[in-house]
C-alpha cells in the first residue's frame, strides 16, 4: 500500500548520534556532515532585523536577491546566469528532488560514491537508475567513458547526470581538463546535467569552476547556504538553469514548487541578501573557512594514510572517505564484513561517529566510510590555528580509528 522509503543515512545517524548523547555517551561526531562555522554576523543580525517579515514571496523567489546571486557567482565561479532563470526554495535538497520530478521518465546516471540522497530521489521520481562506478585509483571520479559505457543501459529518451563537487562523500573535485572531457561526451549525449555544486566556495585552492562554464546550454547548477555560510537548518537553497534550456521545465518547477513548498522562509531570503550581495564582502569568510578545513582534513588523511587506512588528502568541503580494504583479512576474522559492520562497531568500541559506504552506493561488502571532519568549536578569526590544539575531539577521534584498527 505504501511507498518503502527509508530515513537518509545522513540524517539518521545525527538522530542516532543525539540519542546516544543524551545516555551520556562521549562521542565524535564524524558522522553528520555540518558546517561548525556560524554564518557571517551581519548575516545573522539581517536575519534577526527581519524576523517579522511573515508574508510569502513568489515561488520563484526574492527578485533582488536573485540579481544578488547572480552577480556573486559570476564572481565566484564564472557562471553566468540571469535572475529570471534563478529558482530560490527551501534548501538545494528539494530543488534537486523537483528537479528530477520535472522530468516525465528519464535514465539518471549517478556516480559511486553520491550523496545518499540522489538515488532515492531518482526512485521516488520513477526514473531508471544506472550507475557510474568508480574506485579509490580513479579518486571517485568518473570520466567521458564513464558516461559512454552507461548509454548502453539507457532506456528513456531523457538523461540526466548527477555531478557533485567539490564531493560528497570523498572530498574531491575535478581538473577543467576532466571536466571539459565530461561535458564533450554529455554534449554529444544530450544529457542534461545537475550539477551539484553546495561545496563549490569551500574547494580547498579558492579555484572551482561551475561546470556550467564548459556545458552551459543543459545544465542545471544547485547551490545554498548550508554549507558555505554554515546556515543548514535556515533551509535555503537555489537552482540555476541556463537559459538556452527549454522554457517548459522553469514552468515545470515553479508549478511543482507552488505545490509543495510555497516559498523559501521570507526572512531566510532577506538574510540571504546580505550573505550575497557583493562577493568581495565575504571573500574573507570564506578563506578563513577554508584555511581551517584544509588543514583539518589534510591531518586527517594524513595520519589514517599512515595506519594503512588508505584516503586522499581533501580539495574541498569537509570530508574524506577512509578505505578499510588493506585490513580486511583481519577485520573478516573479528567479524567485520560490511560497512555497517565497520561503522557499529567502531561506534561500539571508540565512540566514533562515521556513515558507512554502502550508504553511498556501493555493495555492503565494501570495507569504507565517510568521515565528516566537523566535530570542533571554530576559533577566533584573527587567532592563530593548530589542529590539535584548537580541534581535540578530531584528533582523539583519528587516534581512536588508528588504535582500533591496529588492535582489532
Amino acid at each position: 500500500m505504501f511507498r518503502k522509503v527509508e530515513e537518509s543515512q545522513t540524517l539518521l545517524i545525527n538522530t542516532q548520534s543525539k540519542n546516544l548523547a543524551a545516555q551520556n555517551k562521549e562521542l565524535i561526531k564524524f558522522g553528520f556532515g555540518q558546517s561548525p562555522f556560524l554564518p557571517p554576523k551581519q548575516v545573522m543580525d539581517e536575519l534577526k532585523s527581519a524576523v517579522h517579515h511573515k508574508e510569502y514571496s513568489s515561488v520563484q523567489g526574492d527578485l533582488e536577491l536573485r540579481q544578488y546571486m547572480a552577480d556573486f557567482h559570476k564572481a565566484h565561479n564564472g557562471l553566468t546566469v540571469l535572475a529570471d532563470d534563478i529558482l530560490i526554495g527551501p534548501g538545494s535538497k528539494i530543488l534537486i528532488f523537483n528537479t528530477l520530478m520535472a522530468f516525465e521518465k528519464a535514465d539518471v546516471f549517478i556516480p559511486t560514491p553520491s550523496w545518499v540522497s540522489y538515488g532515492p530521489q531518482a526512485k521516488l521520481a520513477g526514473h531508471n537508475i544506472i550507475q557510474l562506478p568508480t574506485d579509490f585509483d580513479q579518486k571517485w571520479r568518473i570520466s567521458a567513458e564513464s558516461l559512454k559505457k552507461a548509454s548502453k543501459h539507457k532506456l528513456h529518451r531523457a538523461t540526466i547526470l548527477i555531478l557533485n563537487y567539490p564531493g560528497n562523500p570523498d572530498g574531491l573535485t575535478y581538473s577543467e581538463g576532466e571536466l571539459k572531457e565530461i561535458a564533450d561526451q554529455a554534449r554529444i549525449q544530450n544529457i542534461y546535467v545537475i550539477s551539484d555544486e553546495i561545496y563549490g566556495l569551500l574547494n580547498h585552492n579558492l579555484n572551482h569552476k561551475s561546470f556550467a562554464n564548459y556545458y552551459p546550454e543543459k545544465t542545471i547548477t544547485t547551490t545554498g547556504l548550508s554549507k558555505w555560510c554554515g546556515a543548514g537548518g535556515w533551509r535555503f537553497g537555489a537552482v540555476f538553469l541556463p537559459n538556452e534550456i527549454e522554457s517548459d521545465l522553469k514552468k515545470t518547477m515553479i508549478g511543482i514548487g507552488s505545490e509543495t513548498y510555497s516559498c523559501a522562509p521570507t526572512p531566510v531570503q532577506i538574510a540571504a541578501r546580505t550573505a550575497y550581495k557583493n562577493f568581495q564582502d565575504i571573500t574573507w569568510y570564506i578563506k578563513w573557512q577554508v584555511n581551517i578545513l584544509s588543514q583539518i582534513g589534510n591531518y586527517c588523511s594524513d595520519k589514517l594514510n599512515s595506519s594503512g587506512i588508505r584516503v586522499h588528502n581533501p580539495q574541498g568541503g569537509f570530508y574524506i572517505f577512509p578505505d578499510f580494504s588493506l585490513h580486511q583479512e583481519k577485520l573478516h576474522a573479528a567479524g567485520i564484513k560490511t560497512s555497517n559492520d565497520l561503522c557499529q562497531t567502531l561506534l561500539k568500541d571508540t565512540g566514533v561517529v562515521l556513515l558507512p559506504a554502502h550508504a553511498f552506493g556501493f555493495e555492503e561488502n565494501y570495507l569504507a566510510a565517510r568521515l565528516a571532519y566537523v566535530d570542533f568549536i571554530p576559533p577566533l578569526e584573527n587567532s592563530h590555528f593548530d589542529v590539535e590544539k584548537n580541534c581535540p575531539k578530531v584528533k582523539i577521534g583519528i587516534d581512536a580509528i588508528i588504535k582500533w584498527i591496529e588492535n582489532i
